[in-house]
Protein backbone atom coordinates (compact mmCIF):
# COMPACT_ATOMS: atom_id res chain seq x y z
CA UNK A 1 0.00 0.00 0.00
CA UNK A 2 1.22 3.50 -0.82
CA UNK A 3 0.49 6.83 0.78
CA UNK A 4 -0.20 10.10 -1.06
CA UNK A 5 3.45 10.52 -1.96
CA UNK A 6 3.76 7.00 -3.34
CA UNK A 7 5.72 5.59 -0.37
CA UNK A 8 4.88 2.19 1.08
CA UNK A 9 2.89 2.28 4.31
CA UNK A 10 3.77 -0.82 6.32
CA UNK A 11 0.71 -2.42 7.89
CA UNK A 12 -1.64 0.17 6.44
CA UNK A 13 -5.19 -0.81 5.65
CA UNK A 14 -6.21 2.02 3.32
CA UNK A 15 -9.26 1.77 1.12
CA UNK A 16 -9.24 3.41 -2.30
CA UNK A 17 -11.32 6.23 -0.83
CA UNK A 18 -8.68 6.76 1.86
CA UNK A 19 -5.99 6.93 -0.80
CA UNK A 20 -7.91 9.50 -2.81
CA UNK A 21 -8.46 11.62 0.30
CA UNK A 22 -4.78 11.41 1.26
CA UNK A 23 -3.69 12.24 -2.29
CA UNK A 24 -5.75 15.44 -2.51
CA UNK A 25 -4.72 16.41 1.02
CA UNK A 26 -1.11 16.23 -0.15
CA UNK A 27 -1.92 18.25 -3.28
CA UNK A 28 -3.61 21.07 -1.33
CA UNK A 29 -0.48 23.13 -0.66
CA UNK A 30 0.20 23.70 -4.37
CA UNK A 31 -3.36 23.43 -5.70
CA UNK A 32 -3.80 27.16 -6.33
CA UNK A 33 -0.48 27.39 -8.16
CA UNK A 34 -1.66 25.08 -10.92
CA UNK A 35 -3.36 26.24 -14.14
CA UNK A 36 -6.68 24.52 -14.58
CA UNK A 37 -7.32 24.63 -10.84
CA UNK A 38 -7.06 28.28 -9.80
CA UNK A 39 -8.22 31.06 -12.14
CA UNK A 40 -5.34 33.29 -13.29
CA UNK A 41 -7.03 36.01 -15.36
CA UNK A 42 -10.23 38.00 -15.57
CA UNK A 43 -10.82 36.57 -19.05
CA UNK A 44 -10.80 33.06 -17.62
CA UNK A 45 -13.04 34.10 -14.74
CA UNK A 46 -15.59 35.55 -17.16
CA UNK A 47 -15.44 32.42 -19.33
CA UNK A 48 -16.25 30.26 -16.31
CA UNK A 49 -19.02 32.65 -15.25
CA UNK A 50 -20.60 32.42 -18.71
CA UNK A 51 -20.55 28.63 -18.55
CA UNK A 52 -22.24 28.59 -15.16
CA UNK A 53 -24.79 31.22 -16.12
CA UNK A 54 -25.58 29.38 -19.35
CA UNK A 55 -26.71 26.33 -17.39
CA UNK A 56 -27.66 27.61 -13.93
CA UNK A 57 -28.57 31.28 -14.38
CA UNK A 58 -27.89 33.82 -11.67
CA UNK A 59 -28.14 32.81 -8.04
CA UNK A 60 -30.63 35.30 -6.60
CA UNK A 61 -30.09 33.75 -3.20
CA UNK A 62 -30.66 30.17 -4.30
CA UNK A 63 -28.73 27.49 -2.40
CA UNK A 64 -25.76 25.82 -4.08
CA UNK A 65 -23.74 22.81 -2.93
CA UNK A 66 -20.25 22.79 -4.46
CA UNK A 67 -18.84 19.28 -4.08
CA UNK A 68 -15.11 18.52 -3.91
CA UNK A 69 -14.77 22.26 -3.48
CA UNK A 70 -11.00 22.16 -2.91
CA UNK A 71 -9.69 25.64 -2.15
CA UNK A 72 -13.02 27.21 -3.11
CA UNK A 73 -12.43 28.32 -6.70
CA UNK A 74 -15.87 27.27 -7.99
CA UNK A 75 -17.50 28.23 -4.69
CA UNK A 76 -16.25 31.78 -5.20
CA UNK A 77 -17.65 31.84 -8.75
CA UNK A 78 -21.05 30.73 -7.46
CA UNK A 79 -20.97 33.29 -4.67
CA UNK A 80 -20.18 35.97 -7.24
CA UNK A 81 -23.26 34.91 -9.21
CA UNK A 82 -25.46 35.42 -6.17
CA UNK A 83 -25.83 31.87 -4.84
CA UNK A 84 -25.82 31.02 -1.13
CA UNK A 85 -22.92 28.57 -1.28
CA UNK A 86 -21.90 25.55 0.77
CA UNK A 87 -18.56 24.11 -0.29
CA UNK A 88 -17.93 20.49 0.69
CA UNK A 89 -14.61 18.64 0.64
CA UNK A 90 -13.20 15.73 2.59
CA UNK A 91 -9.58 16.92 2.72
CA UNK A 92 -8.78 19.00 5.81
CA UNK A 93 -5.92 20.95 4.15
CA UNK A 94 -8.19 21.96 1.26
CA UNK A 95 -10.88 23.15 3.66
CA UNK A 96 -8.38 25.18 5.70
CA UNK A 97 -7.18 26.97 2.56
CA UNK A 98 -10.74 27.49 1.32
CA UNK A 99 -11.89 29.04 4.58
CA UNK A 100 -8.85 31.32 4.72
CA UNK A 101 -9.43 32.43 1.12
CA UNK A 102 -13.12 33.16 1.76
CA UNK A 103 -12.26 35.17 4.88
CA UNK A 104 -9.55 37.08 3.02
CA UNK A 105 -11.97 37.93 0.20
CA UNK A 106 -14.90 38.70 2.48
CA UNK A 107 -17.05 35.92 1.01
CA UNK A 108 -19.86 34.42 3.14
CA UNK A 109 -19.24 30.87 1.90
CA UNK A 110 -19.87 27.95 4.25
CA UNK A 111 -17.24 25.22 3.98
CA UNK A 112 -17.91 21.81 5.54
CA UNK A 113 -16.23 18.44 5.58
CA UNK A 114 -18.11 15.73 3.76
CA UNK A 115 -18.08 12.95 1.21
CA UNK A 116 -19.52 13.72 -2.22
CA UNK A 117 -20.90 10.17 -2.39
CA UNK A 118 -22.63 10.50 1.00
CA UNK A 119 -23.09 14.18 1.88
CA UNK A 120 -25.35 13.61 4.93
CA UNK A 121 -27.17 16.81 3.94
CA UNK A 122 -30.99 16.91 4.37
CA UNK A 123 -33.34 15.89 1.56
CA UNK A 124 -34.32 18.53 -1.02
CA UNK A 125 -32.08 21.26 0.42
CA UNK A 126 -30.27 22.70 -2.60
CA UNK A 127 -31.30 24.41 -5.81
CA UNK A 128 -28.06 23.45 -7.56
CA UNK A 129 -25.23 20.97 -7.03
CA UNK A 130 -21.93 21.62 -8.79
CA UNK A 131 -18.59 19.91 -9.13
CA UNK A 132 -15.48 20.33 -11.28
CA UNK A 133 -13.08 17.46 -11.99
CA UNK A 134 -14.70 15.26 -9.34
CA UNK A 135 -16.57 12.63 -11.36
CA UNK A 136 -13.45 10.94 -12.76
CA UNK A 137 -12.35 10.21 -9.15
CA UNK A 138 -15.62 8.67 -7.95
CA UNK A 139 -15.49 5.13 -6.63
CA UNK A 140 -19.27 4.69 -6.95
CA UNK A 141 -20.80 7.33 -9.26
CA UNK A 142 -24.19 5.59 -9.24
CA UNK A 143 -24.45 6.12 -5.48
CA UNK A 144 -23.09 9.66 -5.81
CA UNK A 145 -25.58 10.68 -8.50
CA UNK A 146 -28.48 9.23 -6.49
CA UNK A 147 -27.22 11.22 -3.50
CA UNK A 148 -27.08 14.45 -5.52
CA UNK A 149 -30.61 13.79 -6.78
CA UNK A 150 -31.76 13.33 -3.16
CA UNK A 151 -30.36 16.62 -1.83
CA UNK A 152 -31.72 18.68 -4.74
CA UNK A 153 -35.07 20.40 -4.56
CA UNK A 154 -37.64 19.50 -7.25
CA UNK A 155 -36.59 21.32 -10.40
CA UNK A 156 -33.02 21.62 -9.11
CA UNK A 157 -29.98 21.12 -11.32
CA UNK A 158 -26.63 19.39 -11.07
CA UNK A 159 -23.73 20.75 -13.13
CA UNK A 160 -20.80 18.42 -13.74
CA UNK A 161 -17.60 19.80 -15.30
CA UNK A 162 -15.15 17.04 -16.15
CA UNK A 163 -13.24 15.25 -18.86
CA UNK A 164 -11.75 12.05 -20.18
CA UNK A 165 -8.13 12.17 -19.05
CA UNK A 166 -7.40 8.57 -20.04
CA UNK A 167 -8.00 8.42 -23.78
CA UNK A 168 -6.18 11.14 -25.71
CA UNK A 169 -7.22 11.59 -29.34
CA UNK A 170 -4.74 11.25 -32.21
CA UNK A 171 -3.84 14.95 -32.11
CA UNK A 172 -3.21 14.83 -28.36
CA UNK A 173 -1.04 11.70 -28.74
CA UNK A 174 1.03 13.40 -31.42
CA UNK A 175 1.37 16.54 -29.29
CA UNK A 176 2.55 14.46 -26.31
CA UNK A 177 5.26 12.81 -28.41
CA UNK A 178 6.48 16.14 -29.79
CA UNK A 179 6.38 17.72 -26.30
CA UNK A 180 8.38 14.84 -24.81
CA UNK A 181 10.99 15.16 -27.56
CA UNK A 182 11.18 18.95 -27.14
CA UNK A 183 11.54 18.61 -23.36
CA UNK A 184 14.30 16.05 -23.82
CA UNK A 185 16.34 18.58 -25.76
CA UNK A 186 15.44 21.47 -23.46
CA UNK A 187 13.29 23.21 -26.06
CA UNK A 188 10.08 23.35 -24.03
CA UNK A 189 9.12 23.56 -20.40
CA UNK A 190 5.60 23.60 -18.93
CA UNK A 191 4.66 25.98 -16.20
CA UNK A 192 3.82 24.14 -12.99
CA UNK A 193 0.91 21.81 -13.60
CA UNK A 194 -0.17 18.51 -12.14
CA UNK A 195 1.53 16.41 -9.44
CA UNK A 196 4.74 18.03 -8.26
CA UNK A 197 6.77 14.82 -7.92
CA UNK A 198 7.15 11.56 -9.79
CA UNK A 199 5.88 9.70 -6.71
CA UNK A 200 2.69 11.72 -6.66
CA UNK A 201 2.26 11.29 -10.41
CA UNK A 202 2.55 7.53 -9.91
CA UNK A 203 -0.05 7.67 -7.13
CA UNK A 204 -2.34 9.67 -9.40
CA UNK A 205 -2.05 6.98 -12.08
CA UNK A 206 -2.60 4.22 -9.53
CA UNK A 207 -5.80 5.85 -8.32
CA UNK A 208 -6.99 6.54 -11.85
CA UNK A 209 -6.52 2.87 -12.77
CA UNK A 210 -8.92 1.72 -10.00
CA UNK A 211 -11.80 4.21 -9.94
CA UNK A 212 -15.11 3.53 -11.70
CA UNK A 213 -14.13 5.58 -14.76
CA UNK A 214 -10.70 3.97 -15.08
CA UNK A 215 -11.27 3.72 -18.83
CA UNK A 216 -12.13 7.41 -19.07
CA UNK A 217 -15.09 9.53 -17.94
CA UNK A 218 -16.86 10.11 -21.24
CA UNK A 219 -19.71 12.62 -21.26
CA UNK A 220 -22.28 10.18 -22.64
CA UNK A 221 -21.46 7.63 -19.92
CA UNK A 222 -21.85 10.30 -17.23
CA UNK A 223 -25.15 11.42 -18.79
CA UNK A 224 -26.47 7.84 -18.86
CA UNK A 225 -25.72 7.35 -15.17
CA UNK A 226 -27.40 10.64 -14.30
CA UNK A 227 -30.55 9.49 -16.13
CA UNK A 228 -30.35 6.17 -14.28
CA UNK A 229 -30.24 8.13 -11.00
CA UNK A 230 -33.59 9.74 -11.86
CA UNK A 231 -32.66 13.02 -13.48
CA UNK A 232 -35.26 14.04 -16.03
CA UNK A 233 -33.38 16.24 -18.50
CA UNK A 234 -29.68 15.74 -19.20
CA UNK A 235 -27.73 18.01 -21.57
CA UNK A 236 -24.09 17.65 -22.67
CA UNK A 237 -22.16 20.83 -23.46
CA UNK A 238 -18.72 20.38 -25.06
CA UNK A 239 -18.17 24.06 -25.90
CA UNK A 240 -15.27 24.83 -23.58
CA UNK A 241 -13.39 26.92 -26.14
CA UNK A 242 -13.59 30.23 -24.28
CA UNK A 243 -12.17 28.66 -21.13
CA UNK A 244 -9.38 26.92 -23.03
CA UNK A 245 -8.50 30.14 -24.86
CA UNK A 246 -8.29 32.10 -21.61
CA UNK A 247 -6.14 29.41 -19.98
CA UNK A 248 -3.76 29.17 -22.94
CA UNK A 249 -1.30 31.78 -21.67
CA UNK A 250 -0.65 29.67 -18.58
CA UNK A 251 0.50 26.61 -20.54
CA UNK A 252 3.28 25.84 -22.93
CA UNK A 253 2.30 25.56 -26.58
CA UNK A 254 2.30 21.78 -26.38
CA UNK A 255 0.28 21.58 -23.16
CA UNK A 256 -2.21 24.09 -24.57
CA UNK A 257 -2.69 22.02 -27.73
CA UNK A 258 -3.09 18.81 -25.74
CA UNK A 259 -5.62 20.39 -23.40
CA UNK A 260 -7.68 21.88 -26.24
CA UNK A 261 -7.99 18.47 -27.90
CA UNK A 262 -9.03 16.58 -24.76
CA UNK A 263 -12.63 15.45 -24.30
CA UNK A 264 -13.71 18.06 -21.73
CA UNK A 265 -17.33 18.93 -21.10
CA UNK A 266 -20.12 20.12 -18.87
CA UNK A 267 -23.19 18.01 -18.20
CA UNK A 268 -26.29 19.60 -16.67
CA UNK A 269 -29.12 17.43 -15.34
CA UNK A 270 -32.47 18.53 -13.94
CA UNK A 271 -34.54 16.86 -11.23
CA UNK A 272 -38.23 16.51 -12.02
CA UNK A 273 -40.21 19.46 -10.63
Amino acid sequence: MENATGNTMEGANFSLRDEIKAYWSARAATFDEQPGHEIFSEDERQAWRRLFMRHLGTGEGRKALDLASGTGVVSHLLDGLGFAVTGMDWADPMLALARAKAKRNGRPIRFVMGDAENTMEPDETYDVVTNRHLVWTLVDPKAAFAEWHRVLKPGGKVLVVDGDFVNPGPVARLVRKIAALAARFGLARDKHHGPATSDMAATHQSILSRVYFSQGARADAVADLLKEAGFETVVIDTDMRAIHKAQRKNFSLFKSLERATQHRYAVVATKRA
